[in-house]
């Protein structure tokens, strides 16, 4: 983690730095009413997002975030926020050379050991994703 990796979107002048500043396991939840199902927790990922690109950023990142357990299975956001910082809004427009910075969060097993990061820019669909190691703990 901490490694910026460069990614390219579908069109044409999209490209990010993306880092993984922090993983955040188990996030506790923002407030009484957004707790994660019975025998689930929060996983909170705070990205980097630099546009190093020619063209404006203008996408839902959480669309295009996974996490892996050890075992290989993925899990894919929810929509709760937590207590470990502002999360992304629904969509976020970042011009050539600036950068946003928000936590996505995931609702996994409370047994699943997170093994991996992964983003893909363009919602998903782009053919570069970047993906982080995530020590054990």
């Amino acid at each position: 983690m901490g490694d910026s990796l460069d990614l390219t979107g579908l069109e044409d002048g999209e490209s990010l730095a993306v880092t993984v500043v922090k993983v955040v396991d188990p996030a506790r939840a923002e407030n009484d009413f957004s707790t994660p199902d019975a025998g689930k927790r929060f996983v909170a990922v705070q990205f980097r997002l630099k546009n190093t690109g020619t063209a404006a950023y203008s996408d839902s990142p959480s669309n295009g975030a996974r996490l892996v357990d050890a075992q290989g299975q993925s899990f894919d956001p929810t929509y709760e926020d937590t207590a470990a910082g502002p999360g992304f809004p629904g969509s976020v427009t970042a011009a050539p050379g600036d950068s946003v910075l928000g936590f996505i969060t995931f609702e996994v097993p409370v047994g699943s050991r997170i093994a991996k990061v992964q983003f893909t820019m363009s919602s998903g669909f782009a053919g570069d994703t970047g993906q982080w190691e995530v020590p054990a703990r």
